[in-house]
């Protein structure tokens, strides 16, 4: 006889872990399926977030961000840091640690809310029939009355540069370098792009972006994106925009890559070259025959705004769905849905999940880009402050950036948050908080910021918006 749960989640990353574990907080019996693998045989749970994506990736942005303030930066603070060095080696094995810590986690966390944990290949056969997999090649039918879908995605591999996991690499090998290269190319200037190509110059790496987009971060505001190139462009990081690979060709000397950039083709040489173009949900060998689970042209399940497949108890969240592929936004999926299924109430704001991408300075943003509020025909007033002034950010001496809002003119609420600067990741949050509770303008500028702290920031860009920048000079 099939062992049964009221629950069985196929995916145990940011969106399939946290939604077993809501599932069990209601009672049900719940449990988690994962196919993780790491380049050493071993398994973990926490999906590509944990084990190749955001916490490893944001452990070596800041050991790289040190060591390059350490060599150019600690002099203007009175601090002579002769002869640093880099022990690359150190800092892969710190990183490393700190992805087993929170992968470890979860595996207490799972016993800690009696959720059944299962390493191995999970597919839904349809009338809430799961097949499980294990490592070993061993196969069993489970059965539920519910199945959540949460198997998230994958890179994108391009024909024209396919990976040879040594030289031609996807974004995780991408931070498993055992030695900084010397030169670096990076097809993609998005998020993972941008990150990464970050790390290795600030190691030492002459790195090159190669972006087959005439504009660059069309998905962040204008004016933040033009501040960004001009920033990075000043870190020494070559952005080649409209430039689109036409082939890789990896040998002794290094990776050969053929482009084509205003009409002529070009060729580049490089030690490594880092892919990273996007990412494809992993739906593949999901699904059995006729369960009735539509899949769309590009490999997405189709759900509806509370993630329903529209079979019965069938459920789908995080990178599989449409929408951002962010963590955060596979989290509250994964808790919406646990809640859902125990019969509560729940939703997940889809106009307010914050973007962040982790470079120095840092870049997120909330909600509509100015262009996007003129689109819509929004009456619509704006609201910039610069870092600049900001005595905090004098102090950290990071005042690179500012803080942009959009408000509806009408009602004066703000539709959209744009920063770029220091600790941006942290800011935004207020500002997610503040769209949330639907605040107006005048709620910031009424509202007490502590100084000297970065959020001044915030609530002077706020008084901007009506002309009354109290330490900036009004348009």
């Amino acid at each position: 006889m099939s062992e049964s749960f009221d629950v069985i989640v196929i995916g145990g990353g940011p969106g399939g872990y946290p939604a077993a574990i809501r599932a069990a907080q209601h009672g049900l019996r719940t449990a988690c399926i994962d196919d993780w693998q790491n380049y050493d045989g071993s398994r973990a749970f926490g999906g590509t977030c944990l084990n190749a994506g955001c916490i490893p990736s944001k452990a070596l942005l800041e050991s790289s961000e040190l060591f390059h303030r350490a060599q150019h930066e600690f002099e203007v603070h009175g601090i002579r840091a002769a002869g640093v060095e880099l022990d690359l080696g150190q800092m892969q094995q710190r990183k490393a640690g700190i992805v087993k810590q929170l992968t470890g986690g979860i595996g207490q966390l799972f016993k800690a809310n009696k959720v059944t944990g299962m390493q191995g290949r999970g597919r839904y056969l349809g009338d809430g029939q799961v097949e499980f997999t294990d490592p070993d090649g061993n196969a069993q039918t489970l059965t539920a009355t519910h199945v959540v879908l949460a198997a998230g995605s994958r890179p994108i591999e391009l024909k024209s540069a396919p990976f040879d996991e040594k030289q031609i690499v996807d974004s995780w090998r991408a931070l498993e370098f055992d030695a900084v290269p010397a030169r670096l190319g990076v097809i993609g200037a998005g998020v993972i792009g941008l990150e990464l190509g970050s790390v290795w110059k600030r190691l030492g790496a002459e790195v090159t972006i190669l972006e087959a987009m005439d504009s660059f971060l069309w998905m962040a505001d204008a004016q933040i994106a033009r501040e960004a190139q001009r920033q990075f462009k000043r870190q020494g990081l070559d952005i080649r925009l409209g430039a689109k690979v036409q082939g890789a060709s990896a040998g002794k000397d290094g990776v050969t890559v053929r482009f084509e950039e205003k009409g002529e083709v070009q060729e580049l040489t490089f030690d490594k070259l880092i892919v990273c173009v996007g990412r494809r949900p992993s739906s593949e060998g999901l699904l059995g025959e006729g369960t009735g689970v539509e899949i769309d042209e590009r490999g997405f399940v189709k759900v509806d705004h509370e993630c329903r497949t529209g079979v019965k108890n069938v459920w789908a969240v995080g990178d599989l769905v449409r929408g951002p592929m962010l963590a955060h936004k596979a989290t509250e999926e994964g808790v919406m849905v646990a809640d859902l299924i125990a019969g509560k109430i729940a939703e997940v704001n889809y106009e307010v999940i914050p973007s962040v991408i982790y470079t120095a300075p840092e870049i997120a943003w909330v909600g509509k880009t100015e262009a996007q509020a003129k689109e819509a025909g929004i009456d619509y007033k704006v609201g910039t402050f610069p870092f600049a002034p900001n005595g905090r950010a004098k102090a950290l001496e990071q005042a690179a950036g500012m803080v942009k809002l959009v408000a509806n003119r009408r009602d004066d609420s703000i539709i959209g948050a744009h920063v770029i600067g220091p600790m941006a990741g942290e800011l935004i949050g207020e500002l997610v908080v503040a769209m949330e509770f639907q605040a107006s303008i005048e709620d910031i500028q009424r509202t007490v910021h502590a100084h000297p702290t970065l959020s001044e920031a915030i609530h002077e860009a706020a008084l901007a918006a009506d002309g009354k920048a109290i330490h900036g000079i009004n348009k």
